[in-house]
């Protein structure tokens, strides 16, 4: 089981640290965005998602966002699990096939409609589907939904991955899972952002 802080990690933030100072003063937000992390990727059950199908999300979700330590750090956790390395290349050929931005997609019928928007509904490909399968092809093309388009988001789409064969713990465990790696790539990004500032400013510090 993983001890150190996996955001601490991708964020490059060292012990003793401005940044690690900064963290220090929300403690329990840092411990549990660390149990989340070991909820969803160090499961004690992991028998409705397997960790396999885990890796493989997490990579494609991470990889909608941009090459990046967290898309890094999710592609070499796919790629030492069982069939992982024949999953990255299918995964990978998919990141290209739905890169878009967001979010979009359209509200009720309301004062809210001015802001609706087309954007792609990605499907996965033929080819993908022959080495996924149907269950992770489904997780695909919803994690896709919740990532770009949350608004069109039904129960509907619930259905059609418990027709892909996810059970229902499964599907809690695995919108949890999406939630969770677009918290973690923002706050890992901002981090960084803030931790190369605080770097130029130290720079230019000692050039005074």
């Amino acid at each position: 089981m993983s001890t150190k802080d996996i955001i601490d990690t991708l964020a490059g933030i060292e012990s003793g640290s401005a940044l690690d100072g900064i963290r220090a003063r929300r403690l329990q937000a840092r411990e549990n965005a660390q149990k989340s992390y070991l909820s969803l990727f160090e499961p004690i059950d992991a028998s409705d998602f397997s960790l396999a199908e885990r890796a493989a999300v997490a990579a494609f979700v991470v990889g909608l966002h941009g090459e990046s330590p967290v898309a890094a750090f999710y592609r070499e956790k796919l790629s030492a699990s069982a069939g992982g390395a024949a999953l990255w290349d299918a995964i990978k050929a998919e990141i290209a096939h739905g890169k878009t931005s967001g979010p979009y997609g359209a509200f009720p019928a309301g004062p809210l409609s001015v802001e609706n928007a087309a954007g792609l509904i990605y499907r996965v490909s033929a080819a993908g589907k022959s080495v996924l399968g149907a269950k992770l092809a489904a997780a695909l093309e919803h994690a896709h939904l919740l990532v770009f388009r949350p608004r069109d988001a039904a129960s509907s789409d619930m259905k059609t991955l418990q027709a892909a064969g996810w059970s229902d713990t499964g599907i809690v465990t695995f919108s949890q899972l999406v939630a969770f790696l677009s918290f973690q790539v923002r706050v890992v990004t901002g981090l960084r952002v803030l931790g190369a500032s605080f770097g130029r400013t130290t720079n230019a510090a000692a050039g005074a």
